[in-house]
């Protein structure tokens, strides 16, 4: 997907920062950077698309039967 971006003066600033420190080759790596950053501090993990997938794997996998928390835990234990 491409984009136009018309970015602040200091945004742009910033954005050449990152690309520097982390010798990105482009804005486009530095936004890349700077998104996942924000989306794997600040989302919600049932927001992150790599969750939902989890979500998804897990709900095919069985599961252990127990009728109580003594029953799983003697399953555990033995």
């Amino acid at each position: 997907m491409k984009a136009l971006l018309d970015l602040p003066e200091d945004v742009n600033q910033t954005l050449n920062i990152v690309k520097a420190q982390h010798k990105l080759k482009n804005k486009v790596q530095a936004i890349t950077l700077v998104v996942n950053s924000y989306k794997n501090e600040h989302m919600e993990p049932e927001l992150r698309p790599e969750y939902a997938e989890k979500l998804r794997k897990l709900e095919k996998e069985k599961g252990i039967p127990f009728k109580n928390l003594a029953e799983l835990r003697k399953i555990i234990e033995d």
